[in-house]
Order: C-alpha cells, then sequence, then structure tokens
C-alpha cells in the first residue's frame, strides 16, 4: 500500500513538473508569437510603401507605344 501511494505521489510530482515544463514553453511561444507578428506587421507597412512608390513610378512613365512593324497583326501577315 505504501508502495503504491509513492509511485502515485512520484507520478504527480512528474505530472506537476511536466505541466510547468509546458507553461513555460507555451509561454515562450506565445511571445515568439507576439514578436513575429510585429514583425509581419512592419514588413507589411514596408511593401505597402513599395508599392506605393512602384505605383507612383509607373505613373510617370510615358506609355510606350510600340512601333507598327512589330504589332501583332503585321506579324501574322507577313508569316502568311
Amino acid at each position: 500500500m505504501i508502495s503504491e501511494l509513492q509511485q502515485l505521489s512520484d507520478k504527480v510530482a512528474q505530472l506537476a513538473a511536466l505541466t510547468s515544463s509546458l507553461r513555460q514553453e507555451n509561454a515562450e511561444l506565445r511571445s515568439q508569437i507576439h514578436l513575429l507578428d510585429v514583425e509581419k506587421s512592419e514588413l507589411a507597412t514596408r511593401i505597402d510603401a513599395a508599392h506605393a512608390r512602384v505605383s507612383t513610378l509607373l505613373s510617370m512613365m510615358p506609355s510606350i507605344e510600340p512601333p507598327p512593324e512589330l504589332s501583332v497583326d503585321s506579324n501574322s501577315e507577313e508569316t502568311a
């Protein structure tokens, strides 16, 4: 009976140690998630800013019309 109680006590102690370990790991993972969320937000902001700069540059560029000799219609006529 005493050995059974000792075994039960040992298992409870192991369970308590495991629970503590898992709580610590969980806290560390939550901290990592928070840091990654902050980084993700910063990167999204940088992407939005880069997109705006590229859009502005593209809108400032003149449109380029292909020369008539390079148009699709003249190529199909030349090969026919």
